[in-house]
Protein backbone atom coordinates (compact mmCIF):
# COMPACT_ATOMS: atom_id res chain seq x y z
CA UNK A 1 0.00 0.00 0.00
CA UNK A 2 1.55 3.32 -0.82
CA UNK A 3 1.08 6.43 1.10
CA UNK A 4 -1.04 8.01 -0.66
CA UNK A 5 -4.30 5.48 -0.26
CA UNK A 6 -3.57 5.49 3.41
CA UNK A 7 -6.07 7.82 5.63
CA UNK A 8 -4.69 10.85 7.28
CA UNK A 9 -5.23 10.36 11.04
CA UNK A 10 -3.66 13.22 13.60
CA UNK A 11 -0.28 11.09 14.81
CA UNK A 12 -0.36 12.36 18.15
CA UNK A 13 -4.10 10.15 17.83
CA UNK A 14 -4.46 6.43 18.50
CA UNK A 15 -7.52 5.78 17.20
CA UNK A 16 -8.34 4.84 13.46
CA UNK A 17 -10.61 6.35 11.15
CA UNK A 18 -13.17 3.64 11.49
CA UNK A 19 -13.31 4.08 15.05
CA UNK A 20 -16.87 5.10 16.14
CA UNK A 21 -15.40 7.31 19.62
CA UNK A 22 -13.50 9.06 16.64
CA UNK A 23 -16.60 9.24 14.03
CA UNK A 24 -18.98 10.45 17.04
CA UNK A 25 -16.33 13.48 17.93
CA UNK A 26 -15.74 14.56 14.53
CA UNK A 27 -19.51 14.41 14.15
CA UNK A 28 -20.24 16.29 17.31
CA UNK A 29 -17.32 18.97 15.91
CA UNK A 30 -19.44 19.63 12.37
CA UNK A 31 -22.68 19.44 14.80
CA UNK A 32 -21.39 22.38 17.16
CA UNK A 33 -20.24 24.26 13.80
CA UNK A 34 -23.54 24.15 12.16
CA UNK A 35 -25.18 25.44 15.49
CA UNK A 36 -22.86 28.13 15.40
CA UNK A 37 -23.71 29.20 11.82
CA UNK A 38 -27.65 28.63 12.83
CA UNK A 39 -26.76 30.85 15.37
CA UNK A 40 -25.86 33.40 13.06
CA UNK A 41 -28.53 33.18 10.35
CA UNK A 42 -31.17 33.84 13.37
CA UNK A 43 -29.06 36.31 14.99
CA UNK A 44 -28.89 38.31 11.63
CA UNK A 45 -32.90 37.52 10.89
CA UNK A 46 -33.90 38.92 13.62
CA UNK A 47 -31.72 42.23 13.12
CA UNK A 48 -33.44 42.18 9.83
CA UNK A 49 -37.05 42.04 11.46
CA UNK A 50 -35.91 44.55 14.15
CA UNK A 51 -34.42 46.85 11.21
CA UNK A 52 -37.58 46.17 8.95
CA UNK A 53 -39.60 47.23 11.88
CA UNK A 54 -37.91 50.46 12.59
CA UNK A 55 -38.24 51.35 8.68
CA UNK A 56 -41.99 50.71 8.63
CA UNK A 57 -42.44 52.87 12.23
CA UNK A 58 -40.61 55.84 10.55
CA UNK A 59 -42.48 55.51 7.31
CA UNK A 60 -45.41 55.67 9.60
CA UNK A 61 -44.84 58.87 11.17
CA UNK A 62 -43.34 60.27 7.74
CA UNK A 63 -46.35 60.08 6.38
CA UNK A 64 -47.68 61.23 9.91
CA UNK A 65 -45.54 64.42 9.64
CA UNK A 66 -46.70 65.12 6.28
CA UNK A 67 -49.94 65.61 7.04
CA UNK A 68 -49.45 67.59 10.23
CA UNK A 69 -47.55 69.97 7.59
CA UNK A 70 -50.16 70.03 4.64
CA UNK A 71 -52.54 71.43 7.92
CA UNK A 72 -49.84 73.88 8.82
CA UNK A 73 -49.10 74.88 5.75
CA UNK A 74 -53.46 75.74 5.13
CA UNK A 75 -53.53 77.38 8.41
CA UNK A 76 -50.54 79.24 7.63
CA UNK A 77 -52.46 80.59 4.75
CA UNK A 78 -55.83 81.17 6.68
CA UNK A 79 -53.57 83.56 9.09
CA UNK A 80 -52.15 85.42 6.58
CA UNK A 81 -55.68 86.11 4.90
CA UNK A 82 -56.57 87.51 8.17
CA UNK A 83 -54.13 89.17 8.69
CA UNK A 84 -53.99 90.79 5.21
CA UNK A 85 -57.55 91.91 5.88
CA UNK A 86 -57.08 92.96 9.41
CA UNK A 87 -53.94 95.17 7.99
CA UNK A 88 -56.41 96.74 5.12
CA UNK A 89 -59.29 97.79 7.14
CA UNK A 90 -56.27 99.32 9.65
CA UNK A 91 -55.17 101.66 6.49
CA UNK A 92 -58.80 102.31 5.93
Amino acid sequence: MSHENESKVDPKEDRGPGDLSLLVELHKKEIWDWKQKESEWVKTENLLSGTKKIIDEMGAKIIQQVAVIKTLEYDNGVYKKEIEKLLAEKNK
